[in-house]
C-alpha cells in the first residue's frame, strides 16, 4: 500500500511537472501582438492596404514616375528580404513589394484560402490598387512561381521578368509529397523553437557565417504574428503549381534568370530545365553566382544588383543565352 502511494505520488509529480513544462512552452512560444511587430518591422515607407478581407502590408519606394519593378518574396520570408536590391534600385526605379498572406505583417487570410489561385487573385487586386499598369516583375522561390504565372496571364503589363532561383520546378518534382503536411506538424501553432528558422536559414546560405542573429530573429518573430504559423502550414497543405511547365513555355517577355551555384533548396541544375522551357521568350539572360545559396539576396545582393540594373536598362548582351543550346535537352516525361 505504501508502495502504491509512492508510485502515485511520483506519477502525480511527473504530471504536474509536465503540465508546468507545457504552460512554460506555451508562454515562451506564444504569438507576438501585431502592434508590437508592426512597431519593430515597419518604417516610413511601410503602408497597409485593405484588399477585401486582407490587410496587406507593402512598401512603395522610389520616384513615382520612374519605371516600376514589383518584387515578390519567397515562402517563409517577407518583403524585408528584398532590402539589398531595393537599396540599389530605388534611386532610379519605383520599387514595390508586399507581404503575401501567411507572411510578414500581412498575416493570415480570413478566408483560409492559400492556394496559388487565391495568391494570384490578391496579387492582381494589389497591383491594380497601387496603380501599376506597366512594370517589370521579379520573384524568388514561391515568389518566382507567382511572378511566372502572373506574367503568363498578363503579358501586356510586363516589361521584363526577373527570376531568382524560382521554386516551381522543384515543386513539381516533389508534387507527390506536396500537401502532405501531417496533423502533428500543427503543434508548431503552439510550440516553435527558434532553432527551426535558424536551421532553414542556415541551409539557405552557402556561407553561414553571413547569417546574422538579426535575420534569424526577424524570421522567428514574424512567424509568431498571430495566426501565422497555422496559416503557413495551411499554405503548404494547399500548394499545387499545376501545369507550370506549359506556363513557362508560354512566356513572351524578356527573362533574366539568376541562380546561386551552391543552392541546396532549389538545386542549381534546375536552371537548365527552365532555360529549356523558355522557348517563347524573345530574349533570355542568365547569371550564376559561385558560393551563393538559396538566400541569394541576403548573401550576395550587392553582387547581383548590377546584373539586375543592367538588364532593366535594356542590356541584352551580358549573360545572353543561346536558346538552341537548351532546346533539345531531355527531361523526365512527366514534365511535358
Amino acid at each position: 500500500m505504501k508502495f502504491l502511494k509512492v508510485v502515485g505520488g511520483l506519477l502525480a509529480g511527473l504530471m504536474l511537472l509536465s503540465l508546468v513544462a507545457v504552460l512554460i512552452a506555451l508562454w515562451v512560444y506564444r504569438d507576438i501582438p501585431r502592434e508590437q511587430l508592426e512597431a519593430k518591422y515597419t518604417n516610413d515607407a511601410s503602408r497597409f492596404m485593405q484588399i477585401g478581407d486582407v490587410r496587406m502590408h507593402y512598401r512603395d519606394e522610389g520616384p513615382r514616375d520612374a519605371p516600376a519593378v514589383l518584387l515578390i518574396h519567397a515562402n517563409f520570408a517577407s518583403l524585408l528580404g528584398w532590402e539589398p536590391w531595393v537599396e540599389a534600385l530605388r534611386e532610379n526605379y519605383r520599387v514595390v513589394r508586399f507581404d503575401m498572406t501567411s507572411h510578414g505583417l500581412t498575416g493570415p487570410d480570413p478566408t483560409g484560402d492559400y492556394t496559388l489561385e487565391r495568391t494570384l487573385e490578391l496579387t492582381e487586386k494589389f497591383i491594380k490598387a497601387v496603380g501599376l499598369e506597366r512594370f517589370s516583375i521579379g520573384g524568388t522561390s514561391l515568389g518566382g512561381t507567382v511572378s511566372v504565372i502572373y506574367t503568363a496571364t498578363h503579358p501586356e503589363q510586363i516589361d521584363n521578368l526577373i527570376l531568382l532561383s524560382p521554386g516551381s520546378i522543384e515543386g513539381k518534382e516533389q508534387q507527390s509529397s506536396r500537401g502532405q503536411v501531417p496533423d502533428a506538424a500543427y503543434v508548431l501553432k503552439y510550440i516553435m523553437p527558434r532553432a527551426l528558422p535558424e536551421f532553414m536559414l542556415t541551409s539557405g546560405f552557402s556561407d553561414d557565417s553571413k547569417l546574422t542573429d538579426e535575420l534569424i530573429d526577424q524570421w522567428y518573430e514574424l512567424w509568431r504574428y498571430p495566426g501565422q504559423r497555422e496559416a503557413q502550414l495551411d499554405r503548404l497543405r494547399q500548394y499545387d503549381s499545376g501545369d507550370i511547365f506549359s506556363v513557362y513555355r508560354s512566356l513572351s517577355v524578356p527573362v533574366l534568370l539568376l541562380w546561386g551555384e551552391d543552392n541546396q533548396t532549389a538545386r542549381f541544375e534546375q536552371h537548365k530545365e527552365i532555360l529549356h522551357l523558355l522557348e517563347s521568350a524573345p530574349s533570355i539572360n542568365f547569371f550564376s553566382y559561385p558560393g551563393v545559396g538559396h538566400m541569394a539576396v541576403q548573401e550576395a545582393g550587392a553582387l547581383m544588383a548590377p546584373d539586375v540594373i543592367n538588364f532593366l536598362a535594356g542590356d541584352r548582351d551580358a549573360g545572353r543565352v543561346d536558346y538552341s543550346q537548351y532546346a533539345d535537352l531531355k527531361f523526365p516525361e512527366q514534365h511535358h
